[in-house]
């Protein structure tokens, strides 16, 4: 609190003149509550004597007509209500003053002359009420006014403000005076408290000199007093103490908390100090612990204190000095930790390890030498003498010993040992600066295995050797042998890369030998059928003739897939894709099916969103799409369905043909798409073909980069998936050959079941 005392100070007068004027204002509006307190009862009570005096006098005249209403008055209202100055005044008919009580020489004269004869009292008595008013000659009074019966007027009563606010004048007065009196006093207490604050602060400043020349001294040594007021709980604080531990000074007085709660939570509280002090088991205290300081680190202190007994009530103070051992804590710390790791080191060092002194005491040794001298570890301690640890250690069997070398001036020497259970340790002994003796011992028995080893595998790889000789004359011999098969072998692949090329040249060549003939077959035929040049008399000549071109036009169709087929494989056919309308060329492969679909009344229908384009070369469109649905006309049941669904897919464009034929088996299915392959026992006779549709069908979807995906129920129906890439996901066209074409469909059946398209509308 010592830092607020100058505002304090200032706060003093200021507190005095806001008591005085809150102590005046109060008295100021008290005196007026009272005042309007003994106006506002002086009200009620005129208007109760008002009321009983008219009608106490109205029932008198009654009972006794003749008396006079004076005596009436007098003998028929209370002593108290004509106390305090009141006055009671009775008018006849017309207005004029009869009796007064007490008799002031107001008889004769005019009620309204007196009252005033512009205030209503005299004008509407009984709704007027009391009312403040100015009499004729200035007086302020308070006046009721009620009617009497005849032969009476009015009454009405008078009560003078001044006389009714004696009373009120009196309490004032003395509220006046006590308030003077308190002021009177406060002003002696402020002028008494700023002398003796004076001289507190000479003495302060004495006090603060005293204690800059303590702290000054006490900061150089990095020390700082304080003084614990067991009683009250509170610790004097030095301002060094505050330098030491970089901390703002805030008082020169802490609570035993916060001190408290700067103490490391390892070092315990002082509340153990304090009870053992106040327990008087000790007069002294000497204890290191560390505090926080004012940027969060920890500092250690080591505090001395002794009991003070002070005061008549014997007050209990420790009183002493905080020294910062930080440093010294530190060193201990360094030294400790250096003296831990090198224990650790020695102890994970994978030799004996042993230190003597200059005296033949030991300075350490790990766990690897007590292991080898079969000593336990609670009978080695550090400063034992060499003859006492021998007495204790079973010296280990040696069997052979190699010397390695010796310096007798350094006082050092190495040499193998062979101990008895079979291992091999180097031993080395050096001599330190001071005196001592250290000795090591590595265990080398894995080198001289490893030694061993190497000899016998030097032995090994000669006989090795050897044999790779031997070894190299009979591969040298293979080699000749496998350059001369690989020549047989060059020579058989060129001749049956020939013979696939003359066969595919060959068909190519038949296909087109065959072409030339059947087409005047079936013009020829076609002309007869038609009777151009005339009757040819029997009716059976017309049929033939027309049997005659459907064959004509079914060989023809075949001998078009196997030249197709050929020109696939032999790689001469190319593609040029670009968009094609989707809708277009449905209705042209329909257009060319409607033959065929109007034999089996089967219904073709289309599924495709407008302006959706396909990127394909239109010739070859043409002939896959004519291939894919004719075989699904060709499969379905009379009055069966064909649909074509178009829908767009990553980056392409998915066509999907389903029909409700006669379906393929599983076993068959690997099988479809090899040139000139049936689907087998699941297809009537009139479903023959070449087998060569699929094939191409196929082969020209690849060629586009492509995918042809079939997924077959027998009996209910096949879906057929053509995947037609867009113009960035196509590729450069592939062209599998006749001979690809058996491996090409087996890998293709093996991936199918994880990209069919779903079987839900056919089954």
């Amino acid at each position: 609190m010592a830092e607020y005392e100058p505002w304090l100070r200032r706060l003093v007068p200021l507190l005095v003149a806001v008591f005085m004027t809150v102590l005046a204002v109060g008295a100021v509006v008290q005196c007026r509550d009272a005042r309007d307190r003994a106006v506002t009862d002086a009200v009620g009570d005129l208007e109760m004597v008002a009321a009983l005096a008219a009608d106490q006098l109205d029932a008198a005249l009654a009972r006794q007509p003749g008396v006079k209403p004076t005596e009436a008055l007098e003998r028929l209202l209370p002593g108290r209500a004509l106390t305090g100055g009141r006055q009671i005044l009775i008018s006849d008919l017309s207005g004029r003053i009869v009796a007064a009580v007490p008799s002031l020489g107001a008889r004769g004269r005019l009620l309204s002359d007196l009252l005033g004869p512009a205030q209503p009292v005299t004008g509407s008595p009984d709704k007027a009420g009391v009312m403040r008013i100015d009499l004729a000659d200035g007086e302020d009074v308070l006046a009721a006014v009620r009617k009497l019966g005849a032969p009476y007027g009015q009454i009405a009563i008078i009560h003078p403000v001044s006389d009714l606010l004696s009373d009120w004048r009196s309490a004032s007065f003395r509220s006046g005076f006590l308030l003077f009196s308190t002021a009177f006093v406060l002003i002696v207490i402020a002028v008494a408290y700023f002398w003796q604050t004076n001289r507190a602060v000479e003495v302060e400043a004495i006090h603060a000199r005293v204690h800059s020349r303590i702290d000054t001294a006490l900061n150089r040594g990095r020390c700082g007093l304080w003084d614990w007021d067991l009683a009250r709980g509170r610790i004097y604080w030095s301002a060094s103490m505050y330098a030491m531990l970089d901390m703002e000074v805030r008082s020169e007085f802490m609570s035993f908390g916060e001190v408290n709660a700067l103490v490391h939570p390892r070092d315990g509280d002082l509340s153990r100090l304090a009870e053992m002090v106040a327990s008087s088991r000790s007069s002294t205290i000497d204890h290191m612990f560390r505090l926080r300081n004012g940027r969060g680190a920890y500092v250690w202190l080591r505090a001395r204190a002794e009991l003070v007994r002070e005061g008549a009530d014997s007050e209990l103070h420790l009183v002493g000095i905080a020294v910062d051992i930080s440093d010294e804590k530190r060193m201990a710390e360094r030294s400790a930790t250096a003296d831990v790791r090198l224990r650790d080191a020695i102890e994970a060092i994978s030799e004996a390890f042993v230190l003597w002194d200059a005296d033949n005491r030991l300075v350490t040794c790990n766990s690897k030498f007590l292991a080898l001298h079969e000593l336990k570890p609670d009978t080695v301690r550090v400063g034992m003498p060499y003859a006492a640890l021998v007495a204790h250690a079973t010296p280990p069997l040696i069997q052979t010993q190699i010397s390695l070398g010796e310096s007798p001036r350094g006082g050092a020497r190495t040499y193998e040992a062979q101990l008895g259970d079979g291992r091999w340790l180097q031993i080395n002994e050096r001599r330190t600066k001071d005196g001592g003796y250290v000795s090591v011992g590595t265990d080398i028995t894995a080198l001289k295995r490893h030694e061993e080893q190497l000899m016998d595998s030097e032995r090994r790889l000669m006989a090795t050797i050897a044999d790779l000789r031997r070894s190299r004359q009979a591969l040298e011999t293979q080699a000749q042998q496998l350059a001369e098969l690989a020549e047989r072998h060059a020579e058989k692949q060129a001749e049956a890369e020939s013979a696939n090329r003359a066969k595919s040249e060959f068909l190519a060549n038949m296909s087109h030998e065959l072409r030339t003939p059947l087409n005047a077959v079936i013009g020829f035929s076609e002309l007869m059928e038609a009777e151009t040049f005339g009757p040819l008399g029997n009716r059976k000549y017309v049929d033939y003739a027309g049997d005659i071109a459907t064959s004509g036009r079914y060989l023809l169709a075949v001998i078009s897939d196997v030249l197709e087929m050929a020109r696939l494989d032999s790689g001469r056919v190319h593609i040029d894709p670009k968009p094609v309308d989707a809708a277009v060329a449905l209705r042209t492969a329909f257009a060319d099916l409607g033959g065929a679909s109007s034999a089996k009344a089967v219904a073709l229908t289309a599924d495709v969103a407008p302006r959706t384009a396909l990127h394909a070369d239109p010739r070859a469109l043409d002939k896959i799409l004519a291939a894919l649905i004719g075989n699904a006309v060709k499969f379905s049941r009379n009055g069966g369905q064909v649909g074509v669904r178009v829908r767009p897919a990553a980056a392409g464009t998915n066509l999907f043909i389903e029909d409700e034929g006669v379906g393929i088996a599983p076993e068959t299915l690997a099988l479809v798409g090899r040139p000139f392959t049936q689907a087998g026992a699941t297809m009537r006779d009139g479903m023959k073909g070449s087998g060569l549709g699929l094939a191409i069908a196929r082969s020209l979807v690849e060629m586009h980069g492509g995918s042809l995906r079939i997924r077959s129920l027998v009996g209910r129906g096949t879906i057929v998936m053509l995947h037609l890439p867009g113009p960035a996901a196509a590729g450069p066209a592939l062209v599998p050959t006749l001979r690809d074409a058996p491996r090409a469909a087996a890998a293709r059946h093996a991936g199918r079941r994880a990209a069919e398209p779903t079987r839900a509308s056919v089954a």
